[in-house]
This record gives C-alpha cells, structure tokens and sequence, in this order.
C-alpha cells in the first residue's frame, strides 16, 4: 500500500540521485537502504527482478541510510558505493555490496574495487579521506526528513510504500501508481 497521506519524500529526485532507468518513466521508486542491512539484502533481489520486469517504465534511485550502530560497516560501504560512483560505477559496486553483505571490510572493498575496474589509487584516496561521507550524510539527512527510522524504506511517486517488499506486492503498487 501507498501512503499518501503524511510522508512525502524529501528532497524529490534530482541530477546528484543515482538513477537506473528513464528519467521519463510513468512511476519513480526511491529506496534508502543500508548495505550491511538484511532486509536491504533481501529487497535488493527483489528490486532488480522488479527493474527487470518493468524496463523503462520505473526510474529507481538508492539512497543511502546506513544505521551505523546496528552495522559497523554500512557506513564505509556506502562511501565505497559513492567512490565508485565517482568513476561512473555506482550500480557495478551497488550490486558487489549487496551480493557480499557479509563481507565489507575494507580489504573486501578494496577487491570489489578491483574487480570492477576501479583506479585503485583514486579510490584509496577517496576512501582515506573520506571523501564521499558528506554526500552519504546528506542522503541519511533527506532520509530522515522524509520520516526514514528503518531500511529499507520504499517511495513511489514521492510517497511512502509501507507494503510488503515482495515481487508481486511492489508490482502491484507500482501499477496502480502508474494510473
């Protein structure tokens, strides 16, 4: 189900929103997980089947909300996600931390990086300076405004999904969104 009533999506997709899909597209869906989550895990497998299904009828955007007390390393991942962004490989690391939740120390990160293509010493650098955490807080910041106290947490159409993150239950709001 859609909430349309009191939580609305603050800030609204933008340019500095990594996106995956038509910017033209009939329904928006925004996430703000957390790498080291779970449930985040769990949503990942659906969410890509859900893109896969949809094509270029959904815009999807990730935003980070790394809950840092219950996962040590979702904040470092999260800027790892960011510094491969930096190098036009935001969705390629995206899809390494969620397929190896259980592994993000910064080693694993490192061979991620690797394996993607990365420049290795652009994304130490980044890493070490922590280069991308204020861009991980902003998005944590718009999370709360937003009424974010968990992940993952869903908007359609810049409002709050509180229904089941299943394939059948997203696909159904997501057609109904796009009436």
């Amino acid at each position: 189900m859609v909430t349309r009533a009191a939580v609305k999506l603050t800030p609204p997709i933008s340019d500095r929103d990594h996106l995956h899909g038509p910017r033209v597209a009939p329904v928006t869906l925004v996430e703000y997980g957390d790498y080291e989550c779970p449930y985040c895990g769990q949503a990942y497998f659906v969410l890509e089947a859900l893109l896969q299904s949809l094509g270029n009828r959904l815009l999807y955007a990730f935003r980070h909300f790394p809950l840092a007390t219950a996962h040590p390393h979702a904040q470092h991942a999260a800027e790892a996600a960011e510094a491969a962004g930096a190098q036009d490989e935001f969705w390629q690391m995206h899809r390494s931390l969620f397929y190896n939740q259980d592994a993000l120390e910064d080693d694993d990160l490192m061979q991620y990086a690797s394996d993607i293509g990365l420049d290795l010493s652009q994304f130490v650098r980044d890493m070490t300076e922590h280069r991308y955490a204020a861009r991980v807080r902003e998005d944590f910041l718009g999370g709360v405004r937003s009424g974010v106290n968990g992940t993952p947490t869903l908007f359609i159409n810049g409002a709050r999904y509180d229904g089941s993150i299943d394939l059948e239950s997203l696909f159904n709001a997501i057609e109904v969104a796009a009436e």
